[in-house]
């Protein structure tokens, strides 16, 4: 007799591949007929396609390639055209965007003219893959909670698109690259104040670990009682039995609180989607309400300010308040950096060997005068 395994499945079925149900007022057809696959079958659904793009997938595929492309390109000019150098230092490589000083105006392209153009692209294919999944929902007649999840994450997205537009410079929009987006992100908390300090950054890290606790919690209970059917929870949200019933037991002799079959996915929607979107806030504020967040913690009660070793001038202090204060949004102001003190010449306090000479005798002479 075969077991049921719920760290994988042992059992897979094979039959026809379904091509699922009929395509109304969708342009287009099914691409493919459907196979199966052995290993995809130990973790989800054996079966792989049919799969329908549509007009708003296919544009979307489209623009992402020719983002993608001019990415590519770029970074492997940047290696004079070399593949062996491009493979090494692939996760090095980047497309940066155009520097301060052209502000909002478009750069030429070897300037960060390729950066914006695949920005763009990039940009018009995730929102078409947006359409794309909206339509879809529709089509089944299923909810939309899943595009307007999606819709949070292209929100956080784009607020790296908006925020340089209020600022005035495209030069603080992220570079395309493994570790130089890593590299902008260190830079862009340390340029306004270290973004710990950002409330809306905070909440989005509670979310963010809030999420993977609730996926991890929830993930273990129905794989704890999957052998009394709780992996067909519709079932047992319509009619509870022995997997729901000791499943909320557990949690609520566990911690005095539980959630419902049905509750729990919504908790989890809610943690995912206020992840994204409120570190869209917080990216948001950075820079254009509040320039310093250290600053701005210590002022409302944040943080503990530091010791006053060296005391600021209100001059410096304003140093220290971000790139953009007090400036244009269609301009970005040049750093100027103050100039220390003028230092005097030590060899110019130096006096002539022959004048040391006449006043070393003198001295000399003066001294002996006046010892008994």
């Amino acid at each position: 007799m075969l077991e049921y395994q719920n760290l994988f499945t042992r059992v897979q079925v094979r039959t026809a591949p379904d091509p699922g149900l009929p395509l109304e007022d969708s342009p287009g057809a099914r691409l493919g007929t459907g196979t199966f696959s052995y290993l995809a079958g130990k973790f989800g659904d054996a079966q792989f396609g049919p799969i329908y793009l549509g007009t708003a997938g296919l544009f979307s595929l489209l623009f992402g390639f020719l983002a993608f492309e001019i990415i590519g390109l770029n970074m492997w000019a940047s290696v004079g055209w070399d593949p062996i150098e491009f493979v090494r230092q692939l996760p090095w490589l980047a497309l940066e965007p155009p520097p301060p000083q052209y502000g909002l105006r478009v750069p030429p392209l070897n300037q960060g003219g390729w950066y914006l153009m695949a920005g763009f692209f990039l940009t018009i294919s995730i929102l078409l893959w947006w359409v794309r999944v909206y339509r879809r929902a529709r089509a089944l007649n299923m909810g939309t909670h899943l595009p307007w999840a999606f819709a949070s994450a292209i929100f956080l997205y784009l607020a790296f698109f908006f925020q340089p537009l209020i600022v005035g410079s495209w030069s603080e929009m992220v570079p395309f690259g493994v570790f130089p987006h890593l590299d902008w992100t260190s830079a862009f908390s340390i340029r306004y104040g270290n973004l710990y300090y950002n409330p809306f950054h905070a909440l989005s890290i509670v979310f963010l670990y809030g999420s993977a606790v609730l996926f991890a919690m929830h993930a273990a209970t129905i794989l704890a009682v999957a052998r009394l059917g709780g992996e067909r929870e519709i079932e047992q949200i319509t009619d509870r039995g022995t997997a729901a019933e000791r499943s909320m037991l557990f949690w609520r002799w566990t911690m005095g609180f539980n959630a419902t079959m049905e509750s729990i996915h919504r908790w989890a929607w809610w943690f995912a989607v206020l992840t994204t979107f409120t570190g869209g806030i917080g990216i948001l504020l950075t820079g254009t309400v509040v320039d310093n967040w250290y600053l701005w913690g210590v002022k409302h009660g944040l943080v503990a300010p530091y010791p006053a070793n060296n005391v600021l001038t209100p001059e410096q202090q304003q140093l220290l308040r971000g790139r953009y204060q007090g400036t244009a949004p269609d301009s970005f102001p040049s750093y100027v950096a103050p100039q220390p003190a003028m230092m005097l010449d030590s060899t110019a306090l130096i006096a002539p060997a022959d004048s040391m000479t006449a006043d070393s005798t003198k001295t000399d002479s003066t001294t002996a005068r006046k010892t008994p």
